[in-house]
């Protein structure tokens, strides 16, 4: 990612404050985070790399349940980078500011997993696709891909609620091919062995969660 362009959390940067608030009472937080750890299952000698890792939230949880892996949390905003490093208390966590590239990683840091959530649907759909590849050509081979984001809202009910919440904060543009089923293309790939796991009916939309294997061609 070679722009300073993105979408702060909840869509405006005043808004960043209220993020954490609204994750948790508008999205049934606590059910799809949940799984998402579980389905990540971080084990000591994991290098796990959390994209779009804003407030922290899912780092948190990870470096609490695992403190033998290690763990980088990238985001390019700073004032959610900033309330991340209030949120985590943990030696075996570095956040660093920037875009997903190779070069924003340590020399020599290759992660076993690659995780991110709430993050893809804010993004340009060329940026989607960019950023999914760059995902894989990191992993090491056996290396995971463990996403939660909002995909295709199958239902009437969730696809209204999402137009009514995310594509009003987030824009409607970028967030409309999540919703018309963009992840479920982009990480069906060769290389990729790929499975939706579970989806979780919010008062925002639909949030599904996705695993993928990376197996070396």
């Amino acid at each position: 990612m070679d722009n300073d362009n993105y979408t702060p959390p909840l869509g405006y940067k005043i808004l960043t404050p209220l993020y954490d608030l609204a994750i948790r009472y508008l999205t049934r937080e606590s059910a799809w985070r949940s799984a998402l750890v579980k389905q990540i299952n971080p084990l000591p000698g994991d290098r796990i790399l959390d994209v779009g890792c804003g407030t922290g939230s899912l780092l948190a949880v990870l470096a609490e349940q695992c403190p033998e892996a290690d763990f980088i949390g990238l985001d390019p905003d700073i004032a959610a980078l900033e309330r991340a490093s209030k949120k985590i208390d943990s030696a075996n966590i570095r956040l660093i500011p920037g875009f997903l590239s190779k070069e924003a990683l340590p020399k020599g840091w290759q992660p076993t997993k690659i995780t991110s959530s709430l993050m893809f649907h804010q993004v340009a759909l060329e940026k989607k696709n960019e950023i999914a590849e760059i995902m894989r050509s990191l992993l090491m081979p056996g290396g995971e891909l463990h996403i939660a984001d909002y995909a295709m809202q199958k239902s009437p009910l969730m696809r209204a609620a999402f137009r009514m919440t995310v594509q009003q904060l987030d824009g409607v543009e970028d967030t409309r091919h999540n919703a018309e089923g963009i992840l479920e293309r982009i990480l069906v790939a060769p290389g990729y062995l790929t499975e939706k796991t579970q989806s979780f009916a919010t008062a925002t939309g639909s949030i599904s969660l996705f695993k993928a294997k990376f197996v070396a061609s």
